[in-house]
């Protein structure tokens, strides 16, 4: 029988050299040598006011790699950070085994929104020495996270005040109600469950009339005329955002990825769930890093004629997808015959719930201008070209002794026992005015083979970011409230991204 050394696994005492565990290569090596040797951090001196009195603080140094090393692993939690620190050997090293509580990492990290600017804007520096940035084609997208708020606490203030009043009217119908039957007995533990339920519900009104005091107005959008927005009483920077999985109470991660490597050179969260409203803000932050030849691409969340203006106006190359794209490229054509039970939650794509037949269903002859229905009946032209939205288009209606009597009457018209005949319009052109807008210059260079091409290069370029960011390092939720928390806790994500980078590419090894 084969004998084996006995391998012991129980806790000892070890002479280890910190230093050594962190192994030239590795991630954890990357950060340590960045923060160490590479990194002005004498911001964060402004922190402390402890030089001639109170204690001695951990070196912001060192809780910066500490927290970059745990997002890297995907571990987020400040309780789990500082169990590492305690345990995990790498940890150990990195913190030289001075573990700090669990609140001292917590506080670190929900005070970074500023000072983590600076950081992000110096791996840059460092990231661009190494020659890992392009500057060919920078790719925008984001994606839409919840936070550590309530979408149940959402709502304009006249909702939340309608709230308060029902709240208030509940207790007073409970104290009525009390009060009526203060002659007959009652159980005790009932009335305990009764008291106890009429404070929650005082309370419950008491601080939505308190925050409606301190929130005179109504959040808004973008614009002198932007529209009257949800607030949120644990998070009023936070958004209410439809996603693919449902509706949540949170904000978008918006990142600019550079073409060459792969590197965010811009990261910022927004409390909103238009996508529209957050290119100009990246764009302009990205002047420094763009040249004359710089491409952007975005994908059709971001394309508005308001956008592609402010784009123009600063002379930005851009190639923004619009949402139409797709249907005039032919390499989609067969798409649909692939979605054999397309998920609702994900499926985007408009329907028509009604089922009736649709302009394609119709043979239409844009040469002879002439149209057939599905029954085969020819329908007649009416009047002159009509024009929507600078949109030019052809009109047919059926005549009445052939819908009347028709068997596919009832797939033809939506509503049939009131509607006589039907009518249906085809798009054939644009008007001059329409032609020289924005939009359409945009639709006429994409569509361009070559323009095209260079746009497909964008998903290769942004969406594996994506994946590492927040599926790989676990990002599936923003643990802080807040925007400016946020956007410091995205930035963090971000340069765990770019280190990540410099260690693939032999930094510091």
């Amino acid at each position: 029988m084969a004998r084996y050394k006995h391998i012991d696994t129980n806790p000892r005492f070890l002479a280890v050299d910190l230093a050594k565990q962190l192994l030239p290569g590795s991630f954890e090596h990357a950060v340590h040598h960045l923060l160490e040797h590479e990194l002005d951090l004498s911001a964060f001196d402004a922190r402390f006011q402890n030089d001639r009195t109170g204690a001695t603080a951990y070196p912001p140094r060192m809780l910066l790699q500490v927290v970059l090393c745990a997002y890297a692993h995907g571990i987020v939690s400040s309780r789990a950070i500082a169990r590492a620190c305690a345990e995990h050997v790498t940890f150990i090293a990195l913190c030289g085994d001075r573990a700090p509580h669990f609140t001292t990492l917590a506080h670190f990290i929900s005070t970074l929104g500023e000072p983590i600017a600076t950081v992000f804007a110096a791996v840059l520096a460092v990231c661009d020495r190494q020659g890992l940035i392009g500057r060919t084609m920078f790719a925008i997208d984001g994606v839409k996270l919840p936070s550590n708020a309530s979408k149940h606490r959402s709502g304009t203030r006249a909702e939340l005040a309608a709230q308060a009043t029902k709240l208030e009217a509940a207790a007073a119908t409970m104290v009525a109600r009390h009060r009526a039957a203060d002659s007959e007995p009652i159980e005790a533990d009932l009335l305990v469950k009764e008291q106890a339920r009429l404070a929650v519900l005082a309370r419950d009104a008491a601080q939505i009339r308190d925050w409606l005091t301190a929130h005179p107005t109504d959040r808004r959008g973008p614009g002198k005329t932007g529209g009257i927005r949800k607030s949120n009483r644990t998070d009023n920077e936070s958004a209410k955002m439809a996603t693919g999985k449902g509706v949540i109470q949170g904000y978008t991660g918006v990142a600019a990825v550079d073409a060459k490597a792969q590197i965010i050179v811009e990261a910022q969260a927004h409390g909103t769930g238009s996508e529209q409203e957050c290119l100009v803000p990246v764009v302009d932050a990205l002047a420094p890093l763009r040249h004359a030849e710089t491409l952007i691409t975005a994908d059709a969340g971001y394309h508005s004629e308001a956008n592609l203006e402010a784009l123009a106006a600063r002379q930005v190359k851009a190639l923004i997808a619009d949402g139409q794209m797709r249907t005039r490229d032919d390499r989609f054509a067969t798409q649909d015959q692939h979605r054999a039970k397309p998920d609702p939650l994900h499926n985007k794509t408009p329907t028509d719930p009604t089922g009736v037949f649709q302009p394609r269903d119709f043979h239409f002859d844009a040469v002879a201008r002439t149209c057939v229905c599905p029954a085969g009946k020819s329908l007649y032209r009416k009047g002159k070209q009509l024009v929507t939205k600078g949109y030019i288009a052809d009109r047919f209606q059926g005549a009445q002794r052939d819908c009347g009597p028709c068997p596919l009457r009832a797939q033809c018209l939506r509503t049939p026992e009131k509607t006589k005949v039907r009518q249906v319009a085809f798009f054939t052109g644009t008007t001059a005015a329409r032609s020289a807008t924005h939009t359409a210059q945009m639709q006429q260079r994409i569509d361009e083979p070559a323009e095209r091409a260079r746009y497909a290069r964008r998903f290769a370029v942004v969406e594996p970011v994506f994946a590492n960011v927040c599926y790989n390092k676990g990002l599936d939720r923003f643990t802080l409230r807040g925007r400016a928390k946020v956007d410091g806790q995205w930035k963090l994500f971000c340069l765990v991204q770019n280190i990540e980078k410099l260690a693939h590419h032999g930094y510091a090894a």
